[in-house]
């Protein structure tokens, strides 16, 4: 007993020690002349908050002339887009309305409709370009109110990232107009959320990063280590780079975007279950230093009933890593159409009988060996058990409670489980032609065996996500629990998960971190002490650097069509990530 106390003693000081180099809050850093005036911003409705009160139409008066601002609107949130006629029909459903018109447009007629709209409880947004006196139209209209003088790719794109926060609003007017709001200045907001737009930057020459990483990209598609990638980085909250790379396949038929979707495989631990866990202990629902036993009473007479939650966390509770249930399966087990019986999808044209995990695959956990507690060894096995624990806990299926808790608030508008029930198939990024279990071209259906017989949600497996999702999430933990103005985390929280946690491994809490042994060079070699994450094993990645502000995404699916090993041999992401950090530091000589 005394051993073990002295044990968390030192763990808990070798903690703190991380924990003092996590201790770097968001430093946004704009490089962008935003010219957008607002006005009206009554109860400070911008920048807008959590996304997930709103239901939001998006109105213009010709939709390709205002592409822009759609498209940067698209990045922040889900939203319905609209014309101006009909506008009343419209925007019947939406209580929030996002109007975009140029000066000209602004009419009378057009203002009472904005009017009614606002009488009717929809809060209104209002973006004006072009000729300032027109506003004098609007000096009884209390909504808020974005200007600029001239319309433009820029001044749209500007316009639109003020609304979210990703843009800081101008507060000073060049000159004096008749409007009555117009005589003083313009309302200062702060950035809360990612900025877009790849500008000029004096730390960093992106035109040579872009070049560096756009070559090794190129070296993994030819050698086909992956048909197809994306890479997004974000530094001091600004998107300096995000790229999409190759096809979805070597047919070469449909390029790769940065709209793709991509199946994340183990990073869905560090996104899907860890936040969950994240928040259940910060609200003192789960406790990580109670045993298994404690919360699920299945395991109450299994060798899992007193290993610790921490332990769980840590892979560290000596669980095996890895159990291949799909190879178990009996004749009739699978078919390929559904019915009463068979009605869990795992692929295209592949249905399971029903209940398979509740009846075969959770008990043969529960009831697996148990190698003795405090060692490292990497296993699935601990995020299906701490799915459980939150479930059990919160009486909510996980999927649910990350969308309503974190993805829909936060605008991560693809994030989510079994994509193919709200994506359609061509948007999502094929991963293998599974020849061994479902014998079929997987696209949008979970890779991981396991995760898929598990209805497609696991703890360890099953999210899909955009780039742009991830960047979000990665955000959110760089600026230690905020985002958009609101705090999902308390900061002690983030910097204990994310913190070194283990004696015996590199570890936090759910989260894999930079590798003290040098000689590994992981994450990559120019990685350094404070950067956490995760990989996932079809070639994906999340890397968050406090020291350097910066969040480095890599998604591909390097098992298309098989499993192959050749990202790894040539060390694509590793060598992604230090040409980063090269142009990082060229850039402070």
């Amino acid at each position: 007993m005394m051993i073990s106390r002295i044990k968390l003693l030192i763990a808990g000081i070798f903690a703190v020690g991380f924990l003092q180099m996590n201790l770097v809050s968001a430093q946004y850093k704009s490089t962008i002349k935003n010219e957008t005036v607002l006005f009206n911003n009554m109860d400070a409705v911008l920048p807008l908050g959590k996304l997930d009160k709103y239901t939001i139409t998006v109105c213009t008066q010709d939709s390709n002339l205002f592409r822009d601002f759609n498209d940067q609107i698209s990045r922040y949130a889900a939203v319905t887009y609209a014309g101006l006629g009909s506008f009343d029909e419209q925007v019947k459903y939406s209580n929030l309305v996002i109007v975009a018109v140029k000066s000209e447009a602004l009419t009378f007629p057009f203002i009472e409709q904005l009017v009614q709209a606002k009488m009717n409880n929809k809060k209104i947004i209002l973006a004006v370009f072009g000729k300032g006196d027109v506003l004098s139209l609007l000096n009884n209209v209390k909504v808020p109110i974005l200007w600029n003088d001239h319309f433009s790719r820029e001044t749209q794109n500007n316009a639109a990232m003020t609304i979210f926060g990703g843009l800081s609003a101008f507060n000073k007017l060049q000159k004096t107009y008749s409007s009555s709001f117009m005589k003083g200045m313009g309302e200062a907001t702060s950035q809360t959320r990612i900025q877009y737009g790849v500008h000029a930057n004096d730390e960093i020459n992106i035109d040579r990063l872009s070049k560096k990483i756009d070559e090794i990209a190129a070296e993994a598609i030819a050698e086909k280590a992956t048909p197809g990638a994306v890479v997004m980085v974000i530094k001091n909250g600004q998107v300096i780079l995000e790229k999409g790379y190759g096809y979805h396949t070597y047919s070469k038929k449909e390029p790769t975007t940065i709209h793709n979707i991509f199946d994340l495989a183990s990073v869905s631990k560090i996104a899907g279950t860890t936040p969950v866990i994240m928040r259940l202990t910060e609200q003192g629902i789960v406790d990580l230093d109670k045993p298994i036993g404690d919360y699920l009473w299945q395991a109450k007479a299994t060798n899992k009933r007193d290993i610790r939650l921490k332990s769980v966390m840590l892979h560290e509770a000596g669980f095996t890593p890895f159990i291949p249930f799909y190879r178990n399966l009996k004749p009739g087990d699978l078919q390929s159409y559904d019915s009463p019986t068979h009605h869990v999808k795992v692929a295209d044209s592949c249905y399971l009988v029903n209940n398979y995990y509740r009846d075969v695959m959770w008990p043969e956990m529960l009831h697996s060996e148990v190698k003795p507690e405090g060692n490292y060894v990497y296993s699935d096995i601990s995020m299906y058990v701490m799915k459980e624990v939150a479930e059990h806990q919160t009486a909510i299926p996980m999927q649910k409670y990350v969308q309503d808790n974190f993805y829909r608030p936060l605008g991560m508008k693809t994030a989510g489980y079994n994509p193919r029930d709200r994506f359609a198939k061509q948007d999502i990024i094929p991963t293998e032609q599974d020849t061994s279990f479902r014998k079929v071209l997987l696209e949008g259906y979970v890779h991981d065996q396991g995760a898929a017989m598990a209805g497609g949600v696991a703890g360890h497996a099953g999210l899909f996500a955009t780039a742009n999702d991830l960047a979000i999430y990665g955000q959110l933990l760089l600026n230690r629990g905020e985002y958009g103005g609101e705090r999902y985390f308390e900061t002690k929280t983030v910097d204990l998960f994310t913190s070194k946690q283990s004696l015996t491994s590199r570890r936090g809490l759910g989260f894999d971190r930079w590798d003290p042994n040098l000689k590994n060079e992981y994450p990559s070699k120019l990685s350094n002490a404070t950067v956490y994450g995760h990989t996932g094993y079809t070639g994906t990645c999340i890397w968050i650097d406090p020291a350097n502000q910066l969040v480095y995404i890599f998604l591909s699916n390097r098992v298309h069509p098989q499993v192959s090993t050749k990202l790894f041999n040539l060390n694509i992401r590793s060598r992604i990530q230090d040409a980063i950090y090269e142009a990082i530091a060229a850039g402070k000589k």
